[in-house]
């Protein structure tokens, strides 16, 4: 983006605030904005910055984050044609230049990621300030790239977290004890409901944890608390704050892991006892909902039938889930994880990484981008984006022998699978799998079902070929 971004294209500008003085870009872009968006609580943030004064008639006090958006859509879309598509295009932006202050790094847990859903990237500026967390980390003198990454920010319910939601496993509260077990440092966005005495409750069997407390960081009055989870447990504290668990070892800055070792930039690796196969969703980045469920993933790797040396294609992969299975399991397969969303590719990146697995991550649309490809022994539709019937076809004249397992939750898809995969002369097997979970009920226990899923497989020239 050039260095006149914000004067054309740009209408929403969002500018975090708290931990330094602003830039002379933002500077800029706050003194000539139309409006400039925030809650009462960042407010009392900014009338600490010298631009305060000279732009607080232009300051719009909203609390809470959808009358944000809505009013936003409202004032940057008047000008735009809302009511022919959901997004307006870069000319059709309105005129008018709204500023969204918000909280340190807006796309660190923030409510940047929201605002570039809702309005499109080509309507949307970000100009970050440092995060809460690297404030934290900065305070106590403690490295953070090592660090296990958290938010509970926004009560008690996982559905109405401001959280990166869509791009990260969702933990409770309930999981810092075994998490805990798993890293040596751990960093928790709180809330007042999820604050750092239950927080510290739920560790006070961990002995040997120390617990920070960073207290209303950036304002005057910040303040920094350690103690045993048995100390911290029985304290109240002030909002807003950040709880840094660290196990007793680092505490003062003792680094058990090796300098030869490369250093992890994700949020913390998986745990060495994690099983060969049968890996949750929890254990898996991935967007609220948008994954293969764990049980429907079992079945499909099974009618899969894989085998070490195999080519398998994982089309619409997703976060990856099915390809993390199968390149674990069978770490001499060659595995191609093909997705055409951005956002995907971002978790099934992380997800690779994160496994150490050798995935071949493949970014673009099938069946045009698997040409190049090894042709395939097995393959996984999960995600065809409307172009199933192409796909099959495709995938039909590059498969000498092999099985095609697809995932259907529609009668459309379902009907439209057997239809292709019957007049290549497939032999077709078709399960409906119907999954349900105990869930808590008042004082009782019920069943609650899942939507089910068809899984249809298809198996051309008997499934194997020789293998040397």
């Amino acid at each position: 983006m050039s260095e006149d971004r914000g004067q054309g294209a740009e209408r929403i500008i969002v500018i975090g605030i708290g931990y330094k003085p602003l830039d002379k870009r933002a500077r800029k872009i706050i003194s000539t904005a139309n409006i400039i968006l925030t809650s009462n609580r960042l407010c009392e943030v900014f009338r600490e910055y010298e631009e305060y004064e000279a732009v607080k008639n232009k300051i719009r006090l909203i609390n809470n984050v959808d009358e944000t958006i809505e009013f936003i859509r409202a004032t940057v879309w008047q000008m735009g044609s809302p009511e022919r598509c959901r997004r307006p295009s870069v000319a059709e932006c309105g005129r008018a230049t709204v500023v969204l202050l918000a909280s340190g790094d807006p796309m660190f847990f923030g409510i940047g990621r929201r605002i570039i859903r809702e309005f499109g990237k080509e309507c949307v500026e970000i100009i970050p300030d440092l995060s809460s967390i690297q404030m934290a980390f900065s305070r106590i003198k403690e490295p953070w790239d090592d660090a296990f990454l958290m938010s509970l920010h926004g009560g008690p319910d996982p559905e109405k977290r401001r959280r990166v939601a869509e791009r990260r496993l969702t933990y409770e509260i309930k999981d810092i004890p075994s998490l805990a077990e798993r890293y040596d440092k751990i960093a928790i966005l709180t809330d007042k409901e999820n604050n750092p005495s239950v927080i510290a409750r739920g560790l006070l069997k961990h002995s040997a944890l120390k617990i920070y407390v960073c207290e209303r960081l950036g304002y005057s009055d910040e303040n920094i608390i350690e103690g045993t989870p048995e100390e911290i447990a029985g304290m109240t504290f002030r909002d807003p704050n950040v709880v840094i668990i660290v196990k007793e070892g680092d505490a003062e800055g003792v680094n058990t892991r090796s300098d030869d070792l490369p250093i992890q930039s994700l949020p913390g690796t998986p745990s060495p006892s994690l099983p060969l196969f049968g890996l949750t969703a929890d254990e898996i980045y991935h967007s609220r909902g948008l994954i293969t469920k764990d049980e429907v993933r079992a079945i499909v790797i099974h009618k899969l039938r894989p085998f070490q040396k195999m080519v398998f294609w994982d089309i619409g992969a997703g976060s990856g889930s099915v390809s993390l299975e199968i390149s674990r399991f069978f770490p001499d397969a060659r595995v191609y994880a093909i997705e055409r969303d951005t956002e995907q590719i971002g978790h099934l990146s992380l997800n690779t990484k994160m496994f150490n697995t050798g995935i071949n991550v493949i970014n673009g649309e099938a069946p045009e981008v698997l040409h190049g490809l090894p042709s395939p022994d097995r393959v996984f539709i999960g995600g065809s984006g409307g172009r199933l019937t192409d796909i099959l076809e495709y995938v039909n004249q590059r498969m000498l022998n092999g099985i095609i397992t697809i995932n259907a939750t529609t009668l459309e898809t379902l009907n439209r699978a057997i239809e292709v995969l019957s007049d290549n002369s497939y032999t077709i097997d078709v399960i409906e799998a119907n999954i349900s979970r105990l869930k808590p009920l008042g004082d009782s226990q019920h069943l609650s079902a899942e939507n089910p899923v068809f899984i249809i497989t298809g198996i051309k020239g008997g499934g194997f070929k020789v293998v040397q």
